[in-house]
């Protein structure tokens, strides 16, 4: 990937306003994400995170990505996370609190 297909990656801080299990799925959690307007986001974290501990972090999410389709529900972004030596996510957040939307560079 050269420097210029990654400029056009858009990764945006989103602030989680809910978040819930998805009903059928032992990985999914859907969240409702603030990033300047609301985005809901699936992600396969349920394993590691609780839902209500998502409530209120600053996450990061690729945002310019196609709407998906899983387990019958619309996707409209990514939420990043890394996976910790023991395979498990790690979601990546912001060191102090910016606005919902901010652009990361």
């Amino acid at each position: 990937m050269t420097i210029d297909e990654f400029k056009n990656v858009s990764l945006r801080v989103g602030k989680v306003i809910s978040a819930e299990r998805v009903e059928g799925s032992e990985k999914l959690l859907k969240l409702q994400v603030d990033l300047g307007e609301m985005r809901q986001v699936l992600s396969g974290i349920a394993k590691a995170y609780a839902p209500e501990a998502l409530i209120g972090k600053e996450v990061v999410i690729v945002a310019n990505l196609d709407p998906r389709k899983m387990m019958g529900m619309e996707s409209q972004g990514m939420l990043l996370a890394a996976h910790g030596e023991d395979g498990v996510p790690v979601i990546l957040t912001v060191e102090r609190e910016v606005s919902p939307g901010a652009s990361i560079t």
